[in-house]
Parts: structure tokens; sequence; C-alpha cells
């Protein structure tokens, strides 16, 4: 749970007892290579912060699997607006590896927002990345070459290629696998 704590750390200044009140109603969660935390077509209940390993979220168009993002070590991970709204969710978020987690439930996470504003802070600081994340990713598929999108991804999340197969990788750059090996081997 130090790597949680660390997190909130780094983002607000916050007291030891709001932080214990905090911590304590996250659960840690264990799941294998393979196994979902959340599938398609329902309500996302919780979220997660990756203590350890890589998790994907994805959908299937038109029999292709389509990798929006890919969670790893330090970052949070849930289908936001099936959290948040309690609609059925788009998303399956599946682990790439075995995966270390700790979850916070709807009730929970909605009760400390009440309660704990430093709590609050924080959940708003991680709601305006997320919106950050997305706009960057946006405006690189539309005003990026592939081979920026990788050489970006390559320096921001390196061991994301050591960890993770690239086909997925490549799904999340907006190109073919065979594209990411070019890119790969040019560098």
């Amino acid at each position: 749970m130090e790597k949680l704590k660390n997190c909130i750390l780094s983002q607000v200044s916050i007291d030891k007892n709001a932080l214990n009140n905090i911590l304590s109603v996250f659960n840690p969660l264990e799941i294998t290579k393979g196994e979902f935390f959340l599938e398609s077509g329902k309500i996302c209940r919780q979220m997660a912060f990756i203590e350890s390993g890589f998790m994907r979220m994805y959908d299937i168009a038109d029999g292709k699997e389509i990798t929006l993002w890919i969670g790893s070590e330090g970052k949070f991970i849930t289908s936001l607006s099936s959290f948040i709204f309690e609609t059925n969710n788009n998303w399956n978020i599946q682990a790439i590896t075995d995966c270390k987690l700790y979850t916070i439930n709807r009730k929970n996470h909605f009760e400390l927002n009440k309660t704990e504003p430093k709590w609050l802070e924080f959940d708003n600081l991680l709601l305006a990345n997320s919106f950050a994340l997305l706009e960057k990713n946006m405006f690189s598929q539309l005003h990026t070459t592939a081979k920026q999108r990788f050489n970006s991804l390559l320096n921001e999340e390196p061991e994301l290629f050591k960890n993770v197969p690239l086909q997925y990788i490549a799904s999340m750059l907006g190109i073919t696998p065979e594209s990411l090996s070019r890119l790969r081997k040019g560098n």
C-alpha cells in the first residue's frame, strides 16, 4: 500500500489521520494474467490503483481488439463514466500480467468525497489528469506521425515495451504490429 500512499502524497498535502482514513477503505485484490477486472456491458462499481503489473482497457470493433489504454504500476484504472454515472460500461479491463491492485468501491469513493476534503482534491486531480491524457491522445492521433507517437511512448513508458505484448501497444498507438516492428528496428 506504500505506492498508493506515495501516489496520494505526491499530489496533495495531507495529514496522517486523513491519509489513514482514505487508505482504510481500499481493499487489496490480486488478479492473474488474462483475468478481467471489468467486462463490457457491466456497470463499473470500483476503481483500482495498480500496485504492480499491467492492465489494458480495450473494446472489440468489427472483430478486432482496439486498445484504448494500458495501465501500469502507480496508476489508477476504471471505466470513468460507468463508475461515476452508473451506466453500462463500454470497455473491457483485463490483466496483461499478474497484478496486485488496491480497489475502492463507488460507495466509499463518494463517501470520502464528502468526509475527506483532501480525497476530493486528489479525486479532482485524477479526473483532470484523465481528461488531459484523453486530450493528449486525441491530439496525438490527429497531429503526430506514428513514429512520433512511438518515440513519445517509448520515452514516457519504456517498461511497456518489456512487459506488454506488442500488438496491444500497436493498437494503442493506432498502428499495425508490423509498423510497430519497423519503428522499433529503426530506433
